[in-house]
């Protein structure tokens, strides 16, 4: 059931879809809006971090785009063939495209790209190379992917934060992560990097020598960085911004918000990420390596007093592994309701001893905050001893990357399809130290590997779901993670800034077609 505030957002989203269509664009002028929190950095494709995406997505770009039915839409690649057997995809790349620093964008770029900087640096993108035989330039403006297999969510794997094209003139041969790049990313995107006042803000301008004839009509953005909730929030009111992008302002405020005069609001962008909130359980070692543990946690956490009372009624109560929004959901799973009595009995039978776990919040905002602080008076309610170690997003970062942690907060990307977005928090092969966004939980289960596996290649789709189904029931058993909530993240902006949302990744790339109508 929908609720009243998600009827506005549908009503007020449809309303000014329509009305941005019959204005006629105009050029110039900047738009201010919000980050939050600061991102760690701005490569794509290094960094995973949802405030690295909302920003940097608007520098680089990828192969492709898509529309908020998941259909793909040229970006960078203007066309592109399919073989009658599925296995081999050949890009045409656009002829025009320049680096931010003049260079020209070839096909070598893109080999690069996808078989050298995401091979190493990238989960999700490393998803979608397992299936792939031969990437090869054919030639400056050709791009020729052959598969292994038939690999049915290919097509939708381009979006510029998964498959990130970088500049091989800039990386090859280099440190990647030590690179001096890094603090002035260069991109083919329609701004380009300014510069970064640390705690302060962060400026983008216009790309006057960018592809697309006419765009961007803004002269730039700037990201202001904002620690404090209140504070956002009254810089939307009293002017200082024209966009509250996902997650900027506490929930909280949201209604209030919406209300203001000249202010639009639409929950539309993020068709393709499917934000699902996550409990990552430390599989590995102490109280949380055993799945009566984990199963005891999903009982006692309230869940629908997150969504109800932290998240304002935003948001879905996922069933388990698979959002509503993920193909090949299984119904007919047994829910974990919110049952202390039986998460007691749980405990009781493994003998846990009131040992005590870490919890890591995620520092994101106070709604993140104050969810940690629920989880942990739900744990202690059912017997748990539980610890609160709070830190910035760098540290957050470092230590899920070491696994120096017993249960932290986090949210992943479910991509539009179980293959590229779900099966990385489970594959075994996709324990790896050092990064925050695969199996950081360390499950392992052949059979849960098995089952993904042949489900990314199977065909038909009532083979994947087969398959997916089985997993799931597995998954349900084991509780490798706690599902917490398909979060419901809407766009808060000024009415006279003209379409901003015109992709399934919403801000993360929409500037590019938005105008300022003053």
């Amino acid at each position: 059931m929908k609720t009243p505030l998600a009827i506005a957002v549908a009503t007020a989203a449809a309303l000014t879809a329509n009305a941005a269509s019959a204005d006629e664009p105009t050029t110039g002028g900047v738009i201010d809006t919000i980050i939050q929190p600061e991102p760690p950095g701005l490569v794509l494709g290094m960094i995973q971090n949802a405030p690295t995406r909302t920003v940097a997505g608007n520098i680089y770009e990828g192969l492709l785009r898509y529309d908020t039915e998941l259909n793909p839409m040229p970006q960078l690649a203007e066309s592109w063939e399919i073989s009658d057997d599925g296995l081999t995809y050949t890009f045409h790349l656009r002829d025009d495209v320049t680096w931010h620093d003049g260079e020209p964008f070839t096909a070598e770029d893109v080999v690069f790209s996808a078989d050298v900087f995401h091979r190493e640096l990238n989960p999700s993108a490393r998803a979608v190379l397992q299936h792939i035989d031969s990437i090869e330039a054919l030639d400056e403006r050709t791009v020729e992917f052959t598969l292994e297999e038939p690999f049915g969510p290919f097509l939708i794997s381009f979006e510029a934060g998964t498959f990130t094209m970088v500049p091989e003139h800039i990386y090859a041969g280099t440190e990647f992560r030590d690179n001096e790049a890094n603090n002035h990313p260069i991109g083919t995107g329609p701004f380009k990097f300014e510069r970064w006042d640390r705690g302060t803000v962060i400026q983008l301008v216009k790309n006057e020598d960018y592809y697309e004839e006419g765009l961007p009509y803004l002269d730039g953005i700037n990201w202001h960085i904002i620690p404090d909730g209140a504070s956002r929030a009254v810089a939307y009111e009293n002017g200082t911004v024209d966009v509250l992008p996902y997650g900027t302002v506490e929930n909280f405020d949201i209604p209030r918000l919406t209300e203001m005069d000249n202010t639009c609001v639409t929950d539309e962008g993020h068709e393709y990420f499917s934000p699902f909130a996550m409990l990552w359980m430390n599989n590995r070692e102490g109280p949380t390596a055993d799945k009566r543990f984990r199963q005891a946690v999903m009982y006692a956490m309230d869940r629908e007093f997150a969504r109800d009372v932290l998240w304002n009624g935003l948001g879905q109560v996922p069933l388990g592994a698979f959002g509503s929004n993920a193909r090949f959901q299984n119904d007919d799973l047994e829910p974990f309701d919110h049952d202390p009595e039986r998460a007691r009995e749980l405990l009781d039978e493994m003998g846990y001893d009131g040992e005590e776990v870490r919890l890591l919040p995620l520092p994101y905002g106070e709604t993140w905050t104050r969810w940690a602080e629920a989880v942990q008076q739900n744990l202690k309610e059912v017997g748990i001893n539980v610890r609160t170690e709070a830190t910035d997003v760098g540290g957050w970062n470092q230590r899920l990357g070491d696994w120096d942690y017993d249960l932290a907060f986090t949210y992943l990307y479910q991509y539009g399809d179980p293959a590229l977005g779900i099966s990385r928090t489970y594959l075994s092969d996709n324990i790896e130290k050092g990064s925050p966004w695969n199996n950081v939980e360390g499950y392992e289960n052949e059979r849960v590997d098995e089952l993904f596996n042949a489900a990314a290649t199977a065909y038909p789709d009532e083979e994947r779901e087969a398959l997916y189904h089985e997993v799931q029931e597995i998954l349900q058993e084991d509780v490798p993670v706690g599902w917490l909530l398909e979060l419901g993240f809407p766009t808060i902006y000024r009415c006279d800034v003209k379409n901003l949302v015109t992709s399934s990744v919403g801000v993360n790339d929409g500037f590019k077609d938005a105008w300022l109508d003053r």
